[in-house]
């Protein structure tokens, strides 16, 4: 595991027990990213770095009781808490890591993911990972519930020119990566990116 891994598994784990009750209010910011992920009856769809699975439940809804949701998350003590929580029932949870997700190659029709990019060592190597699993034309949501000026108060920092989720910087990195920006919000009560997989 490298030290990325390691550093990633310690924030997590020291937090997982009080995530979901830190972000009480964050469901229907949820619910709304998964809608606009535009996902259909009998979808294949990953949540990537799943954590608690605050996604699982909207994401079931929108591919129904023939659908498949995947959580995949590097830390056991978030997938637990997911499993505390009951979302487990809304779909399949994986102790995986992003970068090397056991699926084989488009068996998805799309991913999402909540937090994650902050949290990617390698970043366009990892979001071409990402794209491996998911067919042409799949979509990918990259999602947090507040937008990134309201995060960075509430972390007591300062956004940077280098931050990757800027669209400058976002944009050119989904391409490197095998995916195409179809839409960029940046608002103080969300953010969110998406994305479709080039042929």
């Amino acid at each position: 595991m490298s030290d990325d891994h390691a550093h990633v598994q310690e924030f997590f784990t020291a937090r997982a027990a009080g995530w979901d009750s830190k972000f009480p209010d964050d469901g229907p910011a949820y619910a709304a990213a998964v809608a606009d992920l535009r996902l259909g009856a009998g979808d294949r769809v990953l949540d990537a770095g799943c954590g608690t699975g605050r996604a699982l439940p909207p994401l079931r809804a929108a591919v129904g009781p023939t659908g498949v949701v995947l959580g995949a998350d590097l830390t056991p003590a978030m997938l637990a808490a997911a499993v505390a929580a009951g979302r487990d029932r809304e779909g399949a949870l994986l102790l995986a890591d992003v970068a090397a997700l056991p699926l084989r190659p488009e068996c998805l029709d799309a991913v999402f993911a909540a937090g994650l990019i902050a949290h990617l060592p390698h970043p366009v190597e990892n979001l071409r990972e990402l794209a491996r699993v998911v067919r042409p034309g799949g979509r990918l949501a990259l999602f947090h519930p507040i937008g990134r000026a309201a995060l960075a108060a509430r972390q007591g920092r300062q956004i940077t020119p280098e931050d990757l989720r800027a669209e400058p910087n976002l944009r050119p990195l989904l391409s490197r990566s095998g995916w195409r920006m179809t839409s960029y919000v940046d608002e103080e009560a969300r953010f969110l990116a998406l994305a479709v997989r080039e042929d």
